[in-house]
């Protein structure tokens, strides 16, 4: 049995910083654990819309707090995220995220995080095993 509190993941190394302040993310579950997931809450502050792309793992995010505006960069739909929304990126869709208001998600990743991830130049996260130290993009 796990119980991990939000102190157990802030102020080291599972909080991770975007480098460029597009979210803090408190990672509760990573690879490490073996459970299969990784399990983040990740805050989006209000700023100029974020571009992700996970090309090697489905994610999905539960918003609990905040408003913001999700983006699918292949079709241009818009949709509102608002408390109570999930959204399931689970064709390595391509998307961009506003933040109207600081938003907080808790979101999955299979396969999971180990971490370390940075995004890439394609605004994704490298596989564990295929990871390298490249500067962030997104």
């Amino acid at each position: 049995m796990k119980v991990i509190t939000l102190d157990d993941v802030s102020n080291n190394e599972r909080e991770v910083h975007c480098p460029n302040k597009g979210f803090v993310s408190h990672r509760y579950l990573l690879a490490d654990d073996k459970v299969g997931f990784s399990l983040h809450r990740t805050i989006v502050p209000v700023g100029p819309p974020q571009h992700w792309h996970y090309l090697h793992h489905v994610e999905a995010c539960y918003c609990i707090a905040g408003r913001g505006t999700l983006t699918d960069l292949r079709t241009m739909e818009r949709f509102n995220i608002t408390p109570g929304t999930l959204y399931a990126l689970d064709q390595h869709d391509d998307h961009l995220f506003e933040a109207h208001e600081e938003v907080t998600f808790i979101s999955v990743f299979n396969p999971p995080c180990t971490g370390q991830e940075v995004h890439d130049e394609n605004c994704s996260y490298r596989v564990a095993q295929v990871q390298s130290p490249l500067m962030p993009m997104c």
